[in-house]
Order: C-alpha cells, then structure tokens, then sequence
C-alpha cells in the first residue's frame, strides 16, 4: 500500500488538536457533525481522552481554524440550517492518508504517544483494526511516505515492555532525557501511596472511636501521630 505523497505541512499544537477532534467527532457523533465553535471547543478542551488538557479560548480557536481554512484543512459550512456556521475537517485530502491512518494519526494527536495496544483500543470507534500486527503496519506505513514521516517510534522507556509512537505533524518531539518518564511514574506512584495511607489511617481512628461508643468506653487520647493523620 503506497500512500500519496504530499508533503506534510508543519502544524502549531492546536491546529493539530483542533483536526484530531473534528476527525474524532466525525466518526462518533456524526449527528452533531460538522462542529460548531461551542462543541468543538467543548471537543478540544475537554478533561478526558485528552494528552494535555488545554484551555484555549474561542478566540484562539477562531483564529486558528481561519489558519486551516487558509490550507484548506478545514471547510466552513452553515449546514442544512443555514444559521449557524460549522466546522469539518478536509485532513485526508490534503494529506492523501486512507482511513486507518487518519484514525491513528487522530488518536495520536489528541492522547499524546502511545504503544501499538493501547492504540488499537483507542481508535476502535474510528477504525477497527483486525490485530496489533495490522495497527504496526499502518504506523510503518505512515513512517515511509514519500513526502516525509508522519510518525515516528520512540525508544522503549526503561520498564516499558512495548515502543510508543508520536505524530510528526507538529516537527520531531522533544527528546526525553534518560530517567525522565521513570521519575514521573515513580512521583506519581509515591503521591498515591501518600493518599492511600493517610485515608487508611483516617479510617483507622474512625473505627477505634465507633468501636469505643459501643462498648460504653471513653476514648482513649489520641497519640501525636494520630491527630496529625486525623487532621488530614
């Protein structure tokens, strides 16, 4: 399979959100497609299914679809209404990409870089791909056009049993230094396990108290320790 080769144009992060979410939208709410400026900002700064959250603004958001309307990436029209004016996407022409691959190259522009499974999972609603094998394909694929890359394998984060991959529509990432993602997931984990036990703690005292009033006893001073786990 032997894509089109028109060169990929750089892209600024939110013009790349904005078309992964009018490519999103299209395949899972076909009813309310094409976009209004209302969901599609909804779309792009929504708190789930989004590798970062952004807050941008509907004036940035104006000022970047006239951008892609420019490169005619996006396609104004007022809909069957004729009232108010809506938003579609125009990436698999522009990019000559068939349909899995403009699946991927979504969900990759919406959560950030993934493995080949949890990619698999994430486009189920756009494109549904036979096995991993088929998604690696496709990825490898896209890493040989003719007009340039537009994703890329990263190297295997220490622990990590598979490679994640990233899109190349807004320039190469940035390398991550050695034992970066490792300090994070370490930060992370060390955070959780902080709430865990002060919850446990908290639920601790709470217990000895009832367990107390039942027996008629007068409670028991609390040790320093346990004021300060039941202040939290």
């Amino acid at each position: 399979m032997t894509l089109a080769s028109a060169p990929p144009q750089e892209l600024s992060f939110l013009e790349s959100r904005i078309l992964g979410v009018l490519i999103e939208k299209e395949k899972t709410t076909p009813d309310a497609y094409p976009l209004t400026l209302n969901s599609l900002s909804a779309g792009c700064n929504q708190k789930t299914a989004r590798e970062p959250v952004i807050h941008a603004s509907d004036s940035e958001l104006q000022t970047t679809l006239e951008e892609l309307r420019s490169r005619l990436l996006v396609l104004e029209t007022y809909g069957a209404s004729g009232r108010v004016l809506r938003y579609a996407q125009n990436f698999a022409k522009v990019y000559g990409v068939p349909a899995a691959g403009v699946a991927l190259l979504a969900m990759l522009m919406l959560r950030g870089a993934q493995t080949v499974s949890e990619l698999r999972a994430n486009c189920e609603r756009l494109y549904r791909f036979d096995d991993a094998s088929s998604v690696e394909a496709y990825l490898e694929e896209l890493t040989a056009r003719s007009g340039g890359a537009m994703v890329i394998k990263l190297p295997k984060q220490p622990g990590s049993r598979e490679h994640r991959w990233v899109h190349l529509l807004c320039g190469a990432p940035a390398p991550v230094q050695p034992g970066e993602g490792q300090a994070t997931a370490s930060n992370s984990t060390n955070a959780e396990l902080a709430e865990r036990v002060a919850r446990l703690e908290s639920e601790v005292l709470e217990l000895r108290a009832a367990v107390q009033a039942l027996a008629g006893e007068k409670p028991a001073p609390l040790a320093d320790s346990e004021v300060i786990a039941a202040e939290r």
